[in-house]
């Protein structure tokens, strides 16, 4: 088992991404739109209620803006690969159907000792306009890959929480087979589905997708700092610091710092599951 580094600096040719409506609704459902209250989000859950125009939860971006899988840059075994930290970069709000030509390249490979970290970016282009639609950037951690003499990586930028409480506080169940919905969004891991490869990845079951807790984290956003505005929201980024077991309790605890807010993610025994939260947002 290896990393490919030779796919390093190395940009994927554009694959077009095309999605419809349909594939959108899904996301929403899949990120828990709806699930607490299917009256308050119908925005995002349907595309025709009365008076309502669709729109869609911003990090379904990320979804097809992704040109190449992460489990393609080496052959090592999926159950070593876990997803480390993401960022995203809206140019523009996602439609709810639309084209994208994506290109993904791998950015970094980092020495950790005893796991690589790998970060790839991925560029969207709208086919309508030409012009970025979304620019996602992942970090994964291949256990076991590491010490091939690589350099370890620049240090984390400064991050500090306000010495307050949050000033604002959103809390979401996750369903039991969360996973089996989210998977249908294009993340087909056997990490999240199969006994066996949970198993061999040191869990006592299948866990939820990082991607998926980082969508139920994007809607607390849009729902507070955001005021229900995805246009508002240009960038969102955030540490998977634990896994997250379906049917956890999430909250999102949000601290509002004029134009961008901090947060982080917790599970229901106040365990931090997505640490060194940072969201910029364009005023109203």
């Amino acid at each position: 088992m290896s990393l490919n580094l030779d796919l390093l600096g190395r940009p994927t040719e554009p694959v077009l991404r095309e999605w419809t409506e349909r594939d959108t609704l899904l996301y929403a459902l899949a990120v828990g739109a709806g699930a607490d209250e299917p009256a308050e989000e119908l925005a995002f859950t349907t595309e025709n209620s009365h008076g309502i125009e669709q729109q869609v939860v911003p990090t379904f971006g990320c979804v097809v803006a992704a040109a190449r899988s992460p489990r393609a840059l080496g052959d090592f075994d999926v159950a070593r690969l876990v997803h480390a930290e993401q960022s995203v970069l809206f140019h523009a709000p996602i439609p709810p159907a639309g084209g994208v030509r994506a290109i993904s390249t791998l950015t970094g490979a980092y020495d950790k000792g005893k796991a690589a970290l790998l970060v790839q970016e991925s560029t969207a282009i709208d086919v309508r306009t030409g012009q970025p639609l979304v620019t996602s950037t992942g970090g994964f951690f291949v256990r076991g890959e590491g010490g091939f003499g690589g350099e370890r990586g620049p240090e984390a930028a400064p991050w500090e929480l306000p010495a307050r409480k949050p000033d604002h506080e959103v809390v979401y169940r996750t369903r039991r087979d969360q996973p089996l919905l989210y998977r249908l969004t294009g993340d087909r891991n056997p990490l999240h589905s199969d006994p066996t490869v949970a198993e061999r990845a040191g869990f006592p079951r299948p866990i939820l997708h990082g991607m998926c807790t980082y969508g139920f984290t994007c809607r607390a956003l849009l729902h507070t700092v955001g005021v229900g505005r995805p246009s508002r929201l240009r960038s969102m980024s955030a540490r998977f610091s634990r896994p997250v077991m379906p049917g956890d309790v999430l909250t999102a605890r949000v601290w509002d710092e004029d134009g961008r807010a901090l947060f982080q993610t917790v599970n229901g025994k106040g365990d931090v599951v997505l640490d060194r939260g940072t969201a910029e947002y364009r005023a109203v």
